[in-house]
C-alpha cells in the first residue's frame, strides 16, 4: 500500500510539473574565456545533481556566449528574458560585462546571481543583483595582511591594469591595508590589457629591488610577467587575485607559476561542506580527477544558492518572491564553503590563499571574514 501511495504521488508531481528556464550569460570564447568555461562545467554538473525542484519543476539552463563582450552579454541578455522567459539569470564573470547583464536584470526584475565578479561598487543601487563571490576590498586586503603578517614581506611594488576595474580596486584595497600594517609600496606600475613586453618595466623593478611584487591582473598578462620575469632573472616573490585562479595561468606561465601565490575561493583538497565533498566526487567521476578548479565551484554555488530560493518559493514561484529569498540566504552550506548573502546582494564568506608547487595549486591558509 506504502509503494503504491509513494507512486501515486510520484506520478502526481511528474503530472504537474513545469518546465523552469534558467539563464546562463558566460565568455565562452573571447579574452575571458578560461573563466567562463569554467563556471560553465562547474554550472552543468550542478544541474545534473539537482535538476528539478521540490515540486517536480524541471530546470532548464539556456546559455548565452557573450564573447566577453559587453554588447554581446546586453544582447544576450534581452533574448534570454524576451524570448527564453528566464525566471533567473547567472553571469557574467568578470566586472565590466556583469554591469551589462545587471542593468537588463535590474530593468526587468530578474534575479541574477554574480559568480566571480568581484567589482566592490558591482551592486551599488542594485535590488534584483547579488554574488557568491568576495569583493576585491576584501581579497585585496586579505592578500595584503598574509604578505606583510605571515610571509614577512615588508615593502611591495604594485602593477596594475589602469584599464581594467577589477584590477584598480584589488590595487587600491592591497595599498591601503599594506599601509595600514606599516608596508611601504615602493611604486605603483601601471599597464594596460593586452600588454605582451613587460622587459622595460622588469628592468625597473630590479632596480627597485622589493620584497613582493603584486599583480592584481589577469591570468593572460600575469603569465607573460611571469616568464618574462623570469628568463631576465627576477625572481622576486609575486601574487594576484583570484584572475589567476585557473589552470590556463599554469599552462601559459608553466615553470615560472611555480611559487606563484594567489587569492581564491575554494581548495578542492580542502572540501568544508557534505556539498563539496559530493560534488568533487561527481566531478572526478565525470572528469577523471577531483581537482575542481575555483570557478566551477563558483559557477556550482550560483546554480545552487538560485535553487535554493526557488525552492523557498514553490508555492508562489515568481521573481520577486526568488529574489527576495536570495537576498536572506543564510550560512548556506554551498560547495565552495559556508555563504551568506546580506540585504545589498553581497556574499559573507572566507578567502583561501594558494602557492603553485610543481605547477599544480596548493593550499596554503584562509583568512575568514
Amino acid at each position: 500500500m506504502k509503494k503504491i501511495l509513494v507512486l501515486i504521488s510520484f506520478l502526481t508531481l511528474s503530472l504537474n510539473a513545469k518546465e523552469i528556464n534558467l539563464g546562463i550569460v558566460l565568455p565562452l570564447s573571447g579574452l575571458t574565456a578560461a573563466y567562463g568555461q569554467s563556471a560553465l562545467e562547474g554550472i552543468k554538473l550542478a544541474n545534473s545533481l539537482e535538476n528539478t525542484l521540490k515540486n517536480g519543476d524541471k530546470i532548464n539552463l539556456i546559455i548565452i556566449d557573450t564573447k566577453g563582450d559587453k554588447i554581446e552579454a546586453s544582447s544576450g541578455t534581452n533574448r534570454l528574458i524576451s524570448q527564453d522567459k528566464v525566471l533567473g539569470l547567472i553571469g557574467e564573470m568578470v566586472t565590466a560585462n556583469t554591469l551589462q547583464v545587471m542593468k537588463i536584470a535590474e530593468d526587468n526584475k530578474i534575479p541574477l546571481i554574480a559568480p566571480a565578479a568581484t567589482g566592490d561598487r558591482l551592486l551599488e543601487k542594485k535590488k534584483y543583483s547579488s554574488r557568491v563571490c568576495f569583493s576585491d576590498n576584501l581579497q585585496g586586503s586579505s592578500m595584503a595582511k598574509y604578505v606583510y603578517n605571515t610571509l614577512g614581506y615588508k615593502n611591495a611594488v604594485i602593477i596594475v591594469d589602469q584599464s581594467n576595474d577589477y584590477s584598480l580596486g584589488l590595487a587600491k584595497a592591497f595599498e591601503k591595508e599594506f599601509n595600514l600594517n606599516n608596508g611601504k609600496i615602493l611604486r605603483i606600475i601601471r599597464i594596460n590589457s593586452g600588454n605582451k613586453d613587460f622587459k622595460a618595466i622588469i628592468t625597473q623593478i630590479k632596480s627597485i629591488n622589493p620584497e613582493f611584487i603584486f599583480l592584481p591582473i589577469y591570468y593572460t598578462e600575469a603569465s607573460l610577467f611571469a616568464r618574462q620575469a623570469r628568463n631576465l632573472n627576477l625572481n622576486t616573490p609575486m601574487g594576484s587575485g583570484d584572475g589567476v585562479a585557473n589552470q590556463t595561468f599554469i599552462d601559459l606561465a608553466l615553470e615560472a607559476s611555480n611559487g606563484y601565490i594567489f587569492t581564491d575561493s575554494f581548495d578542492f583538497n580542502n572540501p568544508t561542506t557534505e556539498l563539496g565533498k559530493k560534488f568533487i566526487l561527481a566531478y572526478e567521476k565525470e572528469k577523471g580527477t577531483k581537482e575542481v578548479p575555483a570557478f566551477s565551484a563558483m559557477g556550482a554555488d550560483a546554480y545552487f544558492v538560485m535553487v535554493n530560493a526557488m525552492n523557498e518559493c514553490i508555492d508562489n514561484l515568481n521573481t520577486e518572491c526568488i529574489n527576495n529569498k536570495i537576498h536572506q540566504t543564510k550560512e548556506f552550506q554551498g560547495v565552495s564553503g559556508i555563504i551568506s548573502i546580506d540585504e545589498s546582494g553581497n556574499a559573507i564568506r572566507s578567502v583561501v590563499i594558494k602557492e603553485i608547487k610543481n605547477q599544480k595549486q596548493v593550499y596554503k591558509d584562509i583568512i575568514n571574514p
